[in-house]
């Protein structure tokens, strides 16, 4: 989550008499004041930098590691089934697949040589699993405190621009990464003064974008959303699969797809995955169901409600019992098949499947 800025001219903070004996054309112009200008060591270049650090946790689902990425494209196989890994999106890919079955050991196997790409943007060539494994012990483990700023991120392009005191030469410069901007920090000298051309933009976590001023409001406000989320530094793909699920795209996958089946479920700790084999559920806009079997047919209630990772599902079909709670919404996976996962603590869940996409 990174971004750079834009300033207004500066470097109005050298004495009048450096400005008299060694004023050139161009250092005329600069009219800035001396608290505006980013320094070496300087407590908001440190905060800037540690913004733009590379995040390592994001492909944790393929190198179980914190302090650095894969570089895409790979190849890798998950559980048998070989697929070209060409962006982040497609980390969803191989969680559906280990998501598919509950009942089989997940695997990933990586075909190498690959890169890897540290959090100072390094990169480095691996060959083989042992050397993969090798370096990510040399990672800080799961949601231990590290450098990385994750909870806000800069948007680009930022213009600075660079004044060296040593010999007064200005130049312009046009940041468009975190990369570039991690860099450039880190190149500063003790003679460098950099003025950054203000206003620019941060984003959190949520999405909510702020507009910045000057390097005091960039400095406070890092410092007030460096904490403000959940990093998810750790190996649990599963654990922010509904961040941004709604109930409105909940209710249209079950209204706008019929003959729903439950091809998993478990009450109470015991495993019912059979109960209702060849029952076909349909989930009707106006909050009723209805169930068709060999038999004849049920009907009940349903109702969704809340956001985000705390969406509720309420089910109530008298006949069938194991079907009724205030379910959680755990995700929605539409890869093969459209499969909806709710789940009640560690002991309930039943998740219906559909062919209908």
């Amino acid at each position: 989550m990174k971004t750079l800025i834009k300033n207004t001219w500066f470097f109005s903070f050298l004495m009048l008499a450096v400005f008299t004996s060694c004023r050139t054309e161009e250092s005329e112009f600069i009219q800035t004041p001396p608290e505006e200008g980013l320094t070496l060591n300087s407590s908001v270049a440190s905060l800037m930098q540690k913004t733009a650090i590379n995040d390592g946790s994001n492909d944790n689902i393929i190198d179980y590691a914190n302090c650095f990425n894969v570089k895409l494209p790979i190849t890798v196989t998950a559980n048998g089934t070989e697929m070209d890994i060409n962006s982040e999106d497609d980390f969803d890919k191989i969680e559906f697949i280990f998501d598919d079955s509950d009942d089989d050991v997940d695997t990933l196997t990586i075909s190498y040589p690959i890169q890897i790409i540290f959090a100072d943007f390094t990169e480095i060539t691996i060959n083989s699993n042992s050397e993969l494994v090798n370096y990510a012990s040399q990672c800080n483990g799961e949601n231990e405190d590290d450098d990385d700023i994750e909870c806000l991120d800069f948007q680009y392009p930022i213009t600075a621009f660079l004044y060296n005191s040593n010999n007064e030469i200005i130049d312009s410069i046009t940041i468009d990464s975190d990369s570039a901007l991690y860099n450039f920090i880190k190149d500063l000298d003790q003679f460098d003064l950099v003025s950054i051309n203000f206003p620019i933009a941060v984003v959190l976590s949520d999405g909510t974008e702020i507009m910045i001023n000057d390097l005091v409001e960039l400095e406070n406000t890092i410092k007030a959303y460096d904490n403000s989320c959940d990093e998810d530094d750790d190996y649990d793909y599963n654990d922010d699969d509904c961040n941004n699920c709604t109930p409105s795209e909940l209710i249209d996958l079950l209204t706008g797809c019929s003959g729903w089946i439950v091809d998993k479920l478990e009450r109470y700790g015991n495993d019912y995955d059979d109960y209702y084999k060849d029952y076909l559920f349909n989930f009707h806009t106006d909050g009723t169901i209805s169930v068709y079997y060999a038999g004849g047919t049920d009907y009940g209630t349903w109702s969704a409600t809340g956001s985000g990772s705390n969406i509720t599902i309420t089910i109530n079909i008298p006949e069938m019992p194991y079907c009724n709670n205030d379910w959680i919404l755990h995700e929605i996976s539409q890869y093969s098949e459209s499969k909806i996962d709710l789940r009640v603590g560690d002991n309930d869940r039943i998740r219906y499947e559909n062919n209908c996409k």
